[in-house]
């Protein structure tokens, strides 16, 4: 634990934003730093304190990045649940004491200022629930901390919108009921026989753009297999293996997409029920030579990278 932290300190050292969730998450990144972990009862005051320092707080940052792992290191693990404490809120609130040399025997209005903050970002959590989430918890706590200080010091610290990029990561991500989980779309893509150019679209898409959308492929009709020269050249390129994952099937046996593509109605165009969100209009490479078929591959390839792009 303390080779944990200690890379965590170092790495505050070398943060120079006014925005304490991107310091986080910069840190947040590095393997070092679990998906869960009371790891995050030093980071999260200590991104605090770098961003409190970098927007021009006269503060010695070394050693009040010291004092937070010393009082991070204090606090036991899962506080939230056998405490009701979140490690989250409370290491902002060490953060808050550092910076205004608070102490228990304190009796100016620093000591209820803290109380304060901690409070508020306790009962944001508590609106939200469990099971807990040390990204999430870091993310609302961060919200009301950034408010608190910009309110009642002669900072401004700066908060961008917080998209979450944790969830797969998180067996226990509640999903829909986190503010900031970002819910991957789903994007279909459709031939007729699904066996060529959507198959093709599917594997690359799974390939190249996971970490943004799902893919999926089907047609109105099916083939007993995959085109077996797109399999070959797409192995050839890639090494995927579309046999091993992927078969041609109807569009009912597929999840209602968020964006539905047609590979190109030159050829035929399926009836799905509704308008294409897209047509790339892709000629069917079947039955042609390897630099035909190469060509639509690419092709889809560049489409599926500006689809990524225009999603992210």
């Amino acid at each position: 634990m303390e080779e944990r932290v200690s890379k965590i300190i170092e790495a505050c050292l070398h943060e120079s934003s006014r925005n304490p969730i991107e310091i986080f998450n910069h840190i947040a990144r590095n393997e070092y730093v679990r998906i869960h972990g009371p790891e995050h009862h030093i980071l999260d005051g200590a991104a605090l304190l770098t961003a409190y320092y970098n927007a021009g707080e006269n503060i010695d940052l070394q050693s009040c990045l010291q004092e937070i792992m010393k009082r991070g290191l204090q606090m036991p693990g899962a506080t939230c649940g056998m405490w009701g404490v979140c490690g989250a809120a409370s290491s902002m609130g060490a953060a808050l004491s550092i910076i205004d040399g608070t102490g228990p025997l304190s009796n100016d209005a620093s000591w209820g200022k803290h109380m304060e903050f901690t409070s508020k970002a306790l009962n944001t959590l508590s609106q939200i629930g469990g099971p807990r989430c040390c990204k999430r918890d870091a993310f609302l706590s961060f919200q009301q901390a950034v408010d608190f200080i910009n309110e009642n010091y002669n900072v401004k610290l700066e908060m961008d919108t917080i998209k979450c990029m944790y969830s797969d990561k998180n067996t226990q991500c509640i999903k829909d009921r986190c503010p900031f989980y970002k819910r991957k779309k789903k994007v279909a893509f459709i031939c007729v026989h699904n066996s060529c150019r959507s198959q093709i679209a599917e594997a690359l898409g799974k390939h190249l753009a996971k970490d943004v959308f799902e893919s999926y492929s089907a047609g109105t009709e099916t083939k007993p297999q995959i085109n077996q020269d797109a399999v070959r050249i797409i192995k050839e390129i890639y090494n995927i293996d579309m046999e091993k994952t992927q078969y041609s099937k109807l569009i009912s046996e597929i999840p209602d997409c968020d964006i539905v593509i047609s590979m190109g109605c030159n050829v035929t165009c399926p009836y799905i029920g509704k308008e294409f969100d897209d047509n790339w209009q892709l000629d069917d490479p079947t039955g042609k030579s390897d630099e035909e078929f190469k060509k639509i591959i690419f092709e889809i390839e560049k489409n599926i990278l500006k689809l990524k792009e225009d999603l992210q």
